[in-house]
């Protein structure tokens, strides 16, 4: 079978409805071939309808999908180039792994031995050689893990989609295997459509994030550009925790603005906005913890200091309301009580429209 390559995938215009519910609404995006792109939002967003639809598990009320250029819209799942790896893995039970594995192409008509053969190559490449023969039951979350996407790739299909697909794992796993399925979509060149609520996992594996809220796109663009200019203080809160503060635009010149926040004062870029009430997004670790600390700072009292091994999270209570800010450690650890100075740094302060 000639392999057919990696696809693109297009969404114009998508609405899914279920009766009187919107599950998605009037959702347009391209995945270029070759691409990782993570569908992120909270739960009930949309993101998992929005993957099934690419798959052809749900079929679009309005609007058309299309895959390398090709409308599929109306098409059924078995007509479309496409795998998906389940939340669950959804792998046999009763099967061995190297028959999980080669269960598509045997489904497809071909004979056990290349099946297998097919099988045996995917295997070694997600790490798995040498357990062909043990079941589901005998292998490790992580290992399970390896066995869904091997019976994903077997067929070579144009576009790979993950339905959060580390959810089971704990956290140190979850961070080795989505590394490992990042080298492996880059190693491939393979077309992956990838659904998460993990903004971390999102700004880790993606070319591209699009982001979802309320069955809508909220924007889309690389990891950088979500975390550094979210177009909302949805986004900036989602990707990232953000301290978002109403403020005063003093003035704008030259696409900056003079911003007030209680009793400090702030230049940042404009992004548009015009002179009078705003909304800022401040990260938390770019609020830096001084003790005398320079003029142009905010004097807040420790409330909560949380000790975290390499950082501290603290809540801080100053003139504009209650902020979390991660400090570094160091030898002098804040504690609650303290009364401390904030500074700003240079970057993650943004005015968000």
């Amino acid at each position: 079978m000639p392999k057919a390559g990696p696809a693109s995938v297009e969404f114009r215009h998508v609405s899914m409805r279920y009766g009187a519910v919107t599950a998605v609404d009037d959702v347009s995006f391209t995945i270029e071939a070759g691409q990782l792109v993570t569908l992120l939002g909270p739960s009930g967003c949309g993101k998992t309808t929005t993957l099934r639809m690419i798959a052809g598990l749900e079929i679009a009320s309005e609007g058309q999908v299309l895959i390398g250029g090709k409308d599929v819209t109306r098409l059924s799942a078995a007509d479309r180039d496409v795998s998906m790896v389940f939340q669950s893995y959804a792998l046999f039970p009763h099967m061995s792994v190297l028959e999980n594995a080669a269960y598509g192409p045997t489904v497809k008509g071909l004979s056990k031995a290349q099946a297998q053969e097919m099988a045996l190559e995917k295997l070694a490449l997600v790490g798995l050689k040498g357990f062909e023969k043990r079941y589901p039951s005998e292998l490790s979350g992580g290992q399970q893990q390896r066995v869904a996407v091997a019976r994903a790739l077997v067929l070579e299909p144009q576009v790979l989609l993950f339905d959060e697909p580390l959810s089971n794992l704990d956290a140190k796993l979850r961070r080795r295997v989505r590394q490992e399925i990042r080298d492996l979509q880059q190693a491939l060149n393979l077309t992956v459509a990838y659904v998460t609520h993990d903004q971390e996992e999102a700004l880790a594996v993606s070319d591209r994030i699009i982001v979802m809220s309320n069955a809508r796109v909220a924007q889309q663009g690389t990891p950088r550009e979500l975390y550094e200019a979210p177009a909302d203080a949805f986004v900036a809160d989602f990707i990232g925790d953000a301290n978002l503060l109403d403020v005063t635009i003093t003035a704008v010149a030259d696409g900056r603005a003079e911003v007030a926040l209680g009793p400090a004062r702030l230049s940042l870029p404009s992004r548009g906005l015009p002179a009078g009430a705003a909304k800022i997004a401040i990260r938390p670790h770019s609020l830096l913890v001084t003790r005398s600390g320079p003029e142009n700072a905010l004097p807040g009292t420790i409330r909560k200091s949380s000790y975290l091994g390499n950082h501290v999270d603290l809540i801080v209570d100053t003139p504009v309301g209650e902020l979390f800010v991660i400090s570094p450690h160091n030898e002098h650890l804040p504690t609650a009580g303290d009364a401390i100075r904030l500074a700003f740094a240079d970057t993650g302060i943004v005015l968000v429209p």
